[in-house]
């Protein structure tokens, strides 16, 4: 009998370019052979050079897609990115605890734009803390939201471990704090779970094709969950995805263009 994908429930925001947000997700989950089904929390008028307008969908249709695609086709794992409003993360939320408790969460808690674009308001962020992170199975942040979310400063590989350590006495099982952000020949990134730290390395690719690569790993990582790979093996398969994604980039727009979620189907 055929065996049926893994199914990935994504909730994210519509990112026109189709360099980040749920396009890129989508993308994602198909590269890996999983099953995508999409809760949309914005449309953003957005390209290579930045986001120009941001249309919110409305809180009750963010929970009744969600609560549809539970009810019916049910999920391996979910990853949610984008949420925008304090009324959305509360609604993302209630709909999870009663529908998902046993389904693997990860969370890119998405602050802002590469450009610096606020993409969630800041009553938010408190709620975010108090009603998702201690549903998350894995947290997702660069730097700058970490230092954020942990409200300390983060620079390198020991400040990472401390804010990880923060971000995970929030309620999170698991953070892997991202080090695109710091300097240096080699990008570090940091897991802090319940077996300690352990840092990933790999060298860095100078490369302006860096639009949705937080997105594309959180979304590989979760791809890895559903499929029910370790998470240390789930995040190695993701960094070599967005790796390859990176060095094989389109040279697509004008500004931060987008990595190439299709390299494998070549």
């Amino acid at each position: 009998m055929r065996r049926a994908p893994a199914r990935l429930l994504i909730i994210a925001g519509s990112d026109s370019s189709g360099g980040a947000g749920l396009q890129a997700d989508i993308k994602t989950a198909c590269a890996f052979g999983v099953y995508a089904m999409t809760a949309v929390t914005a449309i953003t008028v957005q390209d290579t050079t930045g986001v120009h307008a941001i249309h919110p969908v409305s809180a009750a249709t963010v929970r009744e897609q969600i609560a549809c695609c539970l009810s019916d086709l049910g999920a391996d794992a979910i990853k949610i990115g984008m949420l925008g409003s304090a009324e959305t993360v509360e609604a993302v939320a209630d709909v999870l605890e009663r529908a998902a408790r046993s389904i693997p969460l990860v969370l890119d808690p998405v602050l802002a734009s590469t450009g610096g674009t606020p993409l969630l308001a800041e009553d938010a962020v408190a709620v975010l803390k108090e009603r998702l992170f201690p549903r998350a199975t894995l947290l997702t942040p660069n730097i700058p939201e970490t230092a954020a979310l942990a409200c300390t400063p983060v620079h390198d590989a020991d400040t990472m471990r401390t804010a990880g350590g923060e971000l995970r006495a929030l309620g999170a099982s698991a953070a892997l704090v991202k080090g695109g952000h710091a300097e240096g020949t080699m990008i570090e990134d940091v897991l802090v779970w319940n077996e300690g730290a352990r840092v990933f390395s790999s060298p860095r690719i100078e490369s302006g094709h860096t639009h949705g690569t937080g997105c594309t790993l959180a979304t590989a990582i979760a791809c890895g969950l559903a499929q029910q790979l370790p998470l240390i093996d789930s995040i190695e398969r993701a960094r070599a995805f967005v790796q390859e994604g990176i060095r094989t980039a389109p040279d697509f727009g004008h500004g931060n263009r987008p990595l190439n979620h299709l390299h494998m189907l070549r």
